[in-house]
């Protein structure tokens, strides 16, 4: 029987449904689809919820091993570097004991000149100690995971932080984990105030910088080229946003590039927090939660007496 005529196509037996083409348009407009849906409407925040809670113990399990490695390692560190670290621990202790004298009479001045004018007291700030347990997995986000969540009472927004500043801000709550994100991401921006001038700017997250750049992380945007910003300049939370507390340490001002053909001077920051490294971490209330709620503005009122007196 020549070749030709043999019927090359299945036998009705063994076709299964659609051709796999359908089912790849099918799956693809699918997944386009679920994906623009949780970006706008987070309909699997839900889902992620559950599955970090049912996972949380399969991670904790991964982790041991890292942790007993990390601990043999910290067990083995040379005497001379533990003397060196205890020596500028007690440094460190004798110029806090120093400021810590300082502080007390500030606040003892700031208190009386308050009531002398009238003012509110300061708002008290709740803080809770977390622990970092891993990095994010997505490799084009600057985040962290901390082993605190809403069984724990973090809330969403809260600023977290290290023992030399601001690190970064929660951004996703669990049950039993939170997500933070640094102060080094692109999509987080930080008022901020120069502590030398006194002068309010934002400054932005950039992940590239601290790349490209020795030591810097962060970004002043539209600074104008003539502003009065110097090396070394410290930049602090200036509290006006509702989420960090005033004076809390963000950066300092590494390099400064102002140029003819610009308006702006381009401003990079060095975070003062441990942003690649950081171990114990603080958790802070957000200002916001503490804060009496905004009065609503009787527009619809005013809309009506003015109707009435035409």
């Amino acid at each position: 029987m020549p070749l030709g005529t043999l019927d090359r196509s299945p036998p009705p037996f063994f076709k299964q449904g659609p051709s796999a083409l359908s089912k790849l348009v099918f799956f693809s407009a699918l997944s386009l689809f679920l994906m623009v849906a949780d970006t706008r409407f987070r309909i699997t925040q839900p889902v992620r919820a559950v599955l970090a809670t049912a996972l949380y113990p399969v991670q904790w399990l991964a982790l041991q091993p890292v942790r007993a490695v990390q601990g043999s390692s910290a067990y083995m560190t040379s005497l001379s570097q533990a003397n060196s670290s205890s020596e500028d621990s007690r440094r460190k202790l004798a110029l806090q004991s120093l400021r810590a004298g300082q502080v007390e009479q500030l606040l003892q001045e700031n208190g009386r000149l308050r009531k002398l004018l009238g003012l509110r007291e300061q708002l008290a700030t709740s803080v809770m100690a977390a622990e970092v347990l891993y990095d994010a997995a997505d490799p084009y986000t600057r985040k962290v995971i901390i082993d605190k969540g809403m069984a724990q009472g973090v809330e969403l927004g809260s600023p977290v932080l290290d023992e030399s500043g601001v690190l970064g801000q929660v951004t996703r709550v669990h049950p039993l984990v939170s997500e933070v994100t640094l102060v080094i991401d692109r999509e987080l921006a930080i008022p901020v105030l120069n502590v030398r001038t006194g002068a309010r700017s934002v400054a932005y997250g950039d992940p590239a910088v601290s790349s490209s750049q020795l030591g810097s992380g962060l970004e002043l945007r539209f600074m104008g080229s003539n502003s009065d910003v110097q090396q070394n300049d410290l930049l602090t939370t200036s509290g006006v946003d509702g989420v960090y507390p005033p004076g809390l340490p963000v950066a300092r001002i590494s390099r400064i590039e102002r140029r003819a053909e610009s308006a702006f001077a381009k401003i990079y920051c060095t975070p003062q927090a441990l942003v690649t490294g950081a171990r114990h971490v603080i958790v802070v209330r957000p200002v916001s939660a503490q804060i009496p709620a905004r009065p609503e503005a009787a527009l619809p009122e005013a809309a009506g007496k003015k109707g009435a007196t035409k």
